[in-house]
């Protein structure tokens, strides 16, 4: 885990080897890519290796009235990854207690019953004090779109910083999110 210290660090190297900075100011500087997940199935997800390219970063549960929302994260996965989208699944039991599971629940809610093919991190914190690296940068750079609920999705940008924000009830393949992703895309 990143402390404050250490992000402070990194967001100094950041700005330092990019030339630039941002016009909003503190830990937001840092961008997505300087944060990896432990993946589910072991290794970790770097987010470095995406750099340039955008990222659906989703806090997912198996026992959501909203877990049906992986069928949707897939078919986005399926028709945008071509063209450089990847789809990142963060399984978190910070709402309602719905994803209890371990690792093989998890797997099979995601792999087995919904087909998903994108990669999906280990079981990680995404509010509060304890949050995961990534949730504290993103709650810092956009603090009133910070999750309140499973399938709360990120959308970063092909230059590390967040794009676009959609709540738990914005389905995936809702056509705000499409177009976000085609622009995501877009962009150069």
């Amino acid at each position: 885990m990143l402390n404050r210290r250490t992000m402070l660090a990194a967001l100094v190297a950041t700005t330092a080897s990019a030339g630039r900075s941002r016009a909003d100011g503190g830990m937001s500087r840092i961008s997505a890519y300087a944060f990896s997940f432990p993946a589910l199935s072991g290794d970790d997800i770097r987010l470095a290796a995406f750099t340039g390219k955008p990222l659906l970063v989703v806090n997912t549960a198996s026992l959501c009235g909203y877990t049906p929302q992986y069928a949707g994260l897939q078919e986005i996965w399926s028709e945008f990854r071509e063209r450089g989208l990847t789809v990142i699944g963060v399984p978190s039991n910070d709402f309602g207690g719905q994803e209890p599971g371990g690792t093989s629940e998890i797997t099979e809610t995601a792999h087995h019953q919904y087909g998903v093919t994108f990669p999906i991190a280990a079981k990680a914190v995404v509010v509060g004090a304890k949050a995961h690296p990534f949730y504290k940068w993103a709650a810092e750079a956009r603090p009133r779109d910070v999750p309140r609920w499973n399938f709360h999705k990120y959308l970063i940008g092909r230059d590390g910083y967040i794009a676009e924000v959609f709540p738990s009830a914005v389905d995936p393949t809702d056509t705000r999110v499409k177009t976000a992703i085609a622009k995501a895309l877009a962009d150069s």
